[in-house]
C-alpha cells in the first residue's frame, strides 16, 4: 500500500493503483475539484470526509490521515513511550538509539511521531553529556519548528538550548536563549509545570531573571516527595510483557501510568533543584534577614527532596553543600561543618567540585574556629578539583576555585592563592597570565 509522505499523495497513489478518477472518488458528496486541490495539498480533508475517502480507496482512515495502518502506530507510540521511560528511569544511551529507530521508522510516514522522536533524541544525548550533538540536533528542531509550528513547539526548544550554551561555556548565547524563553513565559503568564520549572532551572543556574525564578518558586512551592521508584518499573515491566503478548493497547496504558507515576518526583527535583540554586545566589550576597531565612527555608526542603531518591545521590550531595553555607552564613558553624561530613560520606569515593566544596566548608569552619592548620584541607580540596576538573568550560568549578583562592589568602598562602584565582578563570574559558589576577569579575556576570 502507498506511504507517501502526504495525505494529498497517498490519495492521489490509492486512487490512481485503483484506477479511479478524481470524478469517481469525489462520487455524489464530493467535487472533484475538491479532491483535486487535497491532492495537492491546498485542502486538509475533514475526519468526516477522510472516513468517506478510506471508504472508496479501500484502506482505514488512520493511513489516509498518518500513513500507517492503527497496529504500526500503536506500536510506534508504544516505542515512544518505552523510549521515554528509558530516558527518565533508565538508560539514556538506549533511549537514544529506541528514539532513533523510531525516526527511521516514521520519518517518511508521520511527521508528528518522527519529529517527537527527534526531540526524544536530542534530550537523550544531553542526558549522555554530548552536548555539542544536543545542540546541533535542538537547532535543527528549531527551524523545524519554526517551519512547522503544528508539529513542534518553540519554547521548550529554546530553554533546552539555553541550558546546553551554559553546559558548552557560550554564556552570552545562554543568555539571549534565556532572554527569549523568558519573553514568551511572561507573555503567556506560565509560571507552573515543566517548561516553567525547567526555565526557572537554567535562569538560575545563569544568574539572570531572578524575579521569575522566584515566581516561579512561589507559585509551586516545594512539595512533599515520594519516591515511586518501585512502582515505575512495576508498571514498566508490565508493560513490556503485555506488548510481547501482542496486547499494544494495554501495553501503551500501562506505560502511559509509568510516566505518569514518576511526572511528580522529575517535577519535585527540578523544582528543588531550583530551591537549591535560588538559596545559593541568595547566601552568597548582601541579604536582608527576611530574605535570607527565606533562603534558608528553600536550601533545606530542598536538600529533603533531593535525598528522597537514591537515583539523586549527587544533587542531594550538592544541595547539602548549599545548605552548609547557609549554615555558615547564619554563624551555625557546627551545622555546617556536620553538612560538609555528610556530603562526603554521600559522595563516597566520588571525587571532583561538590567533593572539595565539602572540604572548604570544613576549612572555613577551621578558620572561623581559630581550630589548627587548615592546609593540609586545602590540599585536599585542590586535589579534589584538579583530578575532577570537566574537560569543558564549568562556571561551578570556577566558583569553587575562586573559594579556594580566598582560603589559601586567609591562610596566608599568596602563590597558591593566585594559582587558585588562575584556575577559576581558565574554569570559564579565559587564560589569565597576570600576576595577582583574580576571577571575581568573571565569575559575577
Amino acid at each position: 500500500m502507498p506511504s507517501q509522505g502526504s495525505i494529498g499523495d497517498r490519495v492521489r497513489g490509492l486512487r490512481l493503483s485503483r484506477r479511479m478518477s478524481q470524478a469517481q472518488l469525489a462520487g455524489p458528496d464530493l467535487s472533484d475539484s475538491y479532491v483535486s486541490l487535497i491532492e495537492s495539498g491546498k485542502r486538509t480533508p475533514t475526519p468526516v470526509v477522510a472516513r468517506l475517502l478510506a471508504e472508496r480507496l479501500g484502506c482505514t482512515t488512520e493511513f489516509l490521515l498518518h500513513g500507517i495502518e492503527p497496529r504500526q502506530r500503536i506500536d510506534t507510540e508504544l516505542g515512544l513511550r518505552h523510549a521515554e521511560l528509558e530516558l527518565h528511569h533508565g538508560d539514556p544511551a538506549v533511549a537514544a538509539d529506541r528514539f532513533g529507530e523510531i525516526v527511521k521508522a516514521a520519518d517518511e510516514d508521520n511527521v508528528m511521531l518522527a519529529a517527537q522522536a527527534r526531540l526524544g533524541r536530542a534530550r537523550a544525548m544531553e542526558r549522555q553529556g554530548k552536548v555539542g550533538r544536543a545542540v546541533e540536533a535542538y537547532e535543527r528542531l528549531r527551524k523545524e519548528a519554526a517551519a512547522h509550528p503544528e508539529r513542534l513547539a518553540d519554547l521548550p526548544l529554546a530553554v533546552a538550548l539555553c541550558r546546553c550554551y551554559q553546559r558548552a561555556g557560550d554564556l552570552l548565547r545562554a543568555k539571549d536563549l534565556g532572554a527569549h524563553a523568558l519573553a514568551q513565559v511572561e507573555k503567556l503568564g506560565l509560571v507552573h509545570g515543566d517548561v516553567a520549572v525547567d526555565l526557572a532551572a537554567i535562569l538560575a543556574e545563569i544568574e539572570t531573571g531572578l524575579p521569575y525564578v522566584e515566581r516561579v518558586l512561589d507559585a509551586n512551592g516545594l512539595p512533599d516527595a515520594v519516591d515511586r521508584t518501585n512502582e515505575i518499573q512495576s508498571l514498566w515491566q508490565a508493560s513490556i510483557a503485555a506488548s510481547e503478548g501482542e496486547d499494544s493497547a494495554l501495553a501503551v496504558t500501562l506505560a502511559d501510568d509509568a510516566l505518569a507515576a514518576g511526572r511528580a518526583g522529575r517535577l519535585a527535583v527540578r523544582t528543588a533543584q531550583v530551591a537549591m540554586q535560588w538559596a545559593r545566589i541568595i547566601t552568597a550576597r548582601p541579604t536582608v534577614d527576611e530574605e535570607f531565612a527565606h533562603a534558608a527555608e528553600l536550601a533545606g526542603k530542598a536538600s529533603d527532596i533531593l535525598g528522597v531518591f537514591p537515583a539523586e545521590h549527587v544533587e542531594h550531595a550538592r544541595s547539602l553543600t548549599v545548605l552548609a553555607h547557609v549554615k555558615m552564613r547564619g554563624g551555625d558553624h557546627a551545622a555546617a561543618d556536620e553538612l560538609a561530613t555528610r556530603t562526603l560520606e554521600r559522595l563516597g569515593e566520588t571525587q571532583g567540585v561538590i567533593a572539595a566544596s565539602a572540604h572548604l566548608i570544613h576549612a572555613h569552619v577551621a578558620l572561623a574556629r581559630s581550630a589548627g592548620d587548615v592546609v593540609p584541607t586545602l590540599m585536599k580540596a585542590q586535589e579534589l578539583l584538579q583530578n575532577g576538573q570537566a574537560a569543558g568550560p564549568d562556571r561551578e568549578a570556577a566558583r569553587v576555585w575562586r573559594e579556594l583562592g580566598d582560603l589559601w589568602g586567609k591562610a596566608g598562602s599568596r602563590h597558591e592563592q593566585f594559582s587558585a584565582y588562575r584556575r577559576a578563570l581558565e574554569a570559564v574559558g579565559i587564560r589569565a597570565n597576570m600576576p595577582g589576577s583574580t576571577a571575581a569579575a568573571v565569575l559575577t556576570h
